[in-house]
């Protein structure tokens, strides 16, 4: 009897030894697995990568579809580059805007390996989960002195009433304090959108050398209104949900 419960001890001690190692080994294979897997995850750069000062030629070009900028609008003059800066009209500031887009390489590797959130994540050109058009600001000696980021309005994988929430996360970006603000009065024909309306206009100074803009729009324009005047019907789409910021380093 005892040599039958020492051989059940043994053999049950010889298992839990089986399963302990069983148990490492996996978790060898899931990490191995793992860190192969960010290995192969693509990198992907984006506005704020861009370092102010950098000349035209330093600057990162795993980006896409450049063209001239219509001041945080949609693109104009197809560009090859950042070199081809002085292609593109000077704003009044004497800075040239050029547009561009993000890679959707990191898009396509979510994809394939089923990853929902980060499809999300990464579907488009986002910051902070918001759709946005970004452009690069260059003064005339090729150094860039500026970006701008504006809320994209023809991106729907968010609610386009919730783009004015940027401004949210911007201003944690850069510290929440020392900013001045001026909020502005409702212009004739302007209305709020439900009783709600921001119209905000924000600066602050990030350090001695660089600026920080920031604009916040939440209304309804003139000519807009929740109901239709003629059906009665609700309308969609009538209101302006905008946030538009730029840094600037002036010389």
């Amino acid at each position: 009897m005892l040599h039958h419960h020492a051989r059940i001890l043994a053999g049950a001690l010889a298992g839990t030894v089986l399963g302990l190692f069983l148990s490492l080994f996996l978790s060898l294979i899931l990490a191995a697995a793992a860190a192969v897997g960010a290995q192969e995850r693509p990198a992907r750069l984006e506005v704020w990568d861009l370092r102010l000062g950098s000349r035209v030629d330093q600057l990162p070009d795993e980006f896409v579809d450049y063209a001239c900028g219509t001041n945080g609008g949609p693109p104009s003059l197809p560009l090859n580059g950042w070199t081809e800066f002085r292609r593109c009209r000077p704003e009044p500031s004497g800075l040239r805007e050029v547009y561009f887009r993000y890679d959707d390489e990191l898009e396509y590797w979510a994809k394939a390996n089923s990853l929902a959130d980060q499809m999300e994540q990464y579907s488009g050109t986002k910051t902070y989960g918001f759709p946005v058009v970004v452009s690069a600001l260059i003064d005339a000696e090729g150094l860039l002195a500026g970006i701008r980021i504006v809320s994209d309005p023809r991106d729907t994988s968010q609610n386009r009433d919730e783009a004015y929430f940027l401004r949210n996360f911007l201003t944690a970006r850069f510290g929440r304090d020392n900013w001045q603000c001026e909020d502005l009065a409702l212009a004739d024909g302007e209305t709020p959108v439900d009783g709600v309306f921001v119209k905000q206009r924000c600066r602050k100074q990030i350090d001695d050398s660089t600026n920080a803009a920031l604009l916040t729009r939440y209304l309804r324009k003139p000519g807009q209104s929740r109901f239709d005047p003629q059906s009665g019907r609700e309308t969609t789409g009538q209101f302006e949900s905008a946030v538009s910021f730029e840094m600037i380093r002036p010389k």
